[in-house]
């Protein structure tokens, strides 16, 4: 129980087709301290229903799934949770971070593309796993450097003429375009704040401010809109 006074727990739905991994999930995740798992499904096509039902905050989604996979589900769930009314959980879709067996998974990219957060090897220690869910249900995108490795070579295999135009970023200021940049290079808001010599929380009010110019729902999405955009090429070392 919620001590009077005490934040919200996260909400979480772990779905994952292998019954022990699915609970030995559950089990660490109920044991942590502001975390409760609301449910749990073996294929995407229940883990859409239970978004509906119970309105997490964020799912645990395992990538390969008889029947419809964790991709197929992803799409779904983050493109509105089809199904979900007022009342039966939060007004915005729920975070969403990828399960997978290896790091070179063939479908990092898709994931990020269908609207993951982030990603978390099955085999990581329990309290990666927690900071995991905490990091997702606080908005930051975790992405392991092996990820972001796959990512940067998925672009690099894309045809030039596919790129869409840099003028989705005529908006941005030239600082926040700054931070998109270091965005993309992999650095977090500690390190864009050396870098460009200002406060933590202003990188912060940054990273906000070009989330939100841009229609993006978090950084994973800003780094794929960088590559995407050209404002970050494969293979250039960092200015």
């Amino acid at each position: 129980m919620t001590a009077p006074g005490s934040p919200a727990p996260i909400r979480v739905l772990v779905v994952d087709d292998q019954e022990l991994v699915r609970s030995g999930f559950c089990v660490i995740l109920d044991a942590a301290e502001g975390i409760t798992v609301v449910g749990e499904a073996a294929n995407g096509e229940a883990a859409v229903s239970q978004v509906a039902e119970h309105g997490p905050d964020v799912v645990l989604m395992d990538i390969r799934m008889p029947g419809m996979d964790g991709l197929e589900a992803t799409r779904l769930i983050t493109g509105g949770a089809p199904g979900r009314s007022a009342g039966s959980g939060p007004a915005t879709p729920p975070k969403v971070v990828m399960l997978t067996t290896f790091d070179l998974d063939d479908y990092v990219y898709e994931a990020l593309r269908a609207g993951a957060s982030g990603f978390l090897l099955k085999d990581s220690p329990r309290h990666d796993l927690i900071a995991a869910v905490r990091a997702a249900a606080a908005g930051d995108a975790l992405l392991a450097p092996s990820v972001t490795r796959r990512l940067i070579e998925a672009f690099a295999r894309r045809p030039p003429e596919t790129s869409p135009s840099p003028s989705q970023l005529a908006s941005l200021t030239a600082r926040e375009r700054d931070v998109l940049l270091l965005l993309a290079r992999g650095r977090s808001n500690s390190e864009i704040a050396s870098v460009l010599f200002v406060s933590e929380a202003t990188v912060k009010t940054h990273v906000g401010n070009l989330l939100a110019k841009l229609g993006l729902r978090d950084r994973v999405q800003a780094v794929i809109l960088a590559y995407e955009t050209g404002i970050v090429v494969p293979g250039t070392p960092p200015d």
